[in-house]
């Protein structure tokens, strides 16, 4: 949610923000909202001073005449308190309706357009040049037996899967690797609930109902399945004040991610690329406005650490503004090369790093106090993908599969796992 001061202040950037995203928010009804709280507030301040003044003037002894009028007007200004305070109420609930529905201002640097317009900032590694055939995961895994589809849509229905003998080791060996690093960077090591309350959903910027939402809801609850950790771990801070000297705190979540993935079904969703359940391990920041974007490309690169350690070609994207959800400022992804998507192979999307600046933390409510300060101020938020191991796994079984059909076991993975190839059966 953006600071309603900004409405009238930026007013054109908001409006900018809004059409560059391609959303169809009604800034100036916005900015009308603000206003008129505004008045209100002072009308109501107003007219407690007149209320007070007059309160302490009966203090004195007055004529029975002078007495009667002065309680009659004594009832009056008690009747505008109430009307006036009503009145401020619902034009607040009207104020934070309309900015609820109006998304985050945009970092300069930001790209127009929409899904195929992101900026490419650089690229890492080569894609790996074949002397056979190369197999995509999908495969792999059935010849391997890594992974069974058919009986995740038994059991489950489509886009669930089992992971099978070394698919297991790897896939909690991408988890743990990710947690070593971040331990290693401060960061705090948290698992966190499946679950939040809707209501923390969307104060993280999520649509926990409709037609649009990617949210699994939790029938006759007000809980949802979370779509990744970023939830529970922005739900830590709702309602707290921190204190500057802590800052800035960092969190490494490790959860199960639970996604509808409504009408993702095309030929470059198959397999294990968009599915409904999968692990996830989540870097999430509460930070000093002035720290954000230092700490948002600390979050990309270490990102970029942990897939150069497991020797996975990448590119990194700055996000267009049309494809930006409401919440984010600016978002980075990182794309791993996938000899098995499309036809030769092409870049798909394994991580995402965002600042979110103060957008999600007013929604929260979710403040720090600096030294020597008496008013609090709201945090900076931020969040980036460690790792989300359904597509790690699609990355490393295609990029490290060998000639013999078997699969080559990262170094960096090593010791976690216990292997170091996957042998054909």
């Amino acid at each position: 949610m953006l600071d309603p001061r900004t409405l009238a202040e930026r007013r054109d950037e908001v409006a900018a923000s809004v059409r560059r995203r391609g959303m169809t928010a009604d800034v100036d009804s916005a900015v009308a909202a603000y206003q008129e709280a505004a008045r209100l507030r002072t009308a109501v301040g107003e007219v407690n001073r007149l209320r007070n003044e007059h309160q302490k003037s009966g203090s004195r002894k007055l004529a029975p005449a002078e007495r009667e009028a002065h309680a009659d007007e004594g009832r009056r200004l008690k009747d505008d308190v109430v009307r006036l305070e009503a009145e401020l109420a619902a034009a607040e609930d009207r104020l934070h309706a309309t900015l609820r529905l109006l998304p985050n201002l945009l970092h300069p640097d930001v790209p127009d357009g929409g899904e195929d317009d992101a900026r490419e900032l650089r690229r890492w590694g080569e894609p790996r040049r074949f002397d056979f055939p190369p197999l995509d995961h999908v495969e792999l895994g059935r010849r391997l037996d890594l992974l069974d589809f058919e009986a995740g849509t038994r059991v489950a229905g489509p886009k669930f899967y089992f992971l099978k003998h070394e698919a297991v080791l790897l896939d909690l060996a991408l988890q743990r690797l990710a947690l070593e690093l971040l331990r290693g960077e401060g960061f705090e090591l948290v698992t966190t609930p499946d679950l939040a309350k809707a209501e923390i959903v969307d104060s993280l910027g999520y649509n926990p109902r409709g037609p649009e939402t990617q949210i699994y809801s939790i029938a006759d609850s007000d809980l949802c399945l979370i779509g990744t950790a970023e939830i529970p771990l922005g739900g830590l801070f709702a309602g707290e004040t921190l204190e500057e000297a802590v800052l800035p705190v960092k969190l490494a979540g490790l959860s199960h991610c639970f996604r509808t993935e409504a009408g993702s079904y095309g030929r470059e969703s198959k397999g294990l690329y968009r599915v409904h359940q999968f692990s996830k391990v989540e870097m999430f920041v509460a930070t000093r406005p002035e720290d954000s974007d230092a700490m948002h490309e600390q979050l990309l690169a270490l990102e970029e650490r942990y897939f150069q350690a497991l020797e996975l070609p990448y590119r990194v994207l700055d996000i267009a503004a049309g494809d930006l959800g409401a919440p984010a400022y600016r978002k980075f992804d990182l794309e791993a090369w996938m000899p098995g998507r499309g036809d030769g192979g092409s870049y798909g999307e394994v991580t995402s790093a965002s600042n979110c600046t103060d957008y999600q933390a007013r929604r929260l409510d979710a403040r720090f106090r600096r030294a020597g300060a008496k008013r609090s101020e709201h945090l900076h938020l931020l969040n980036g993908t460690a790792v989300a191991t359904s597509r790690a796994l699609i990355a490393v079984l295609e990029n490290h599969q060998r000639a013999d059909g078997g699969i080559a076991v990262p170094e960096v993975l090593v010791p976690f796992t216990g292997i170091d190839r996957i042998d054909p059966r």
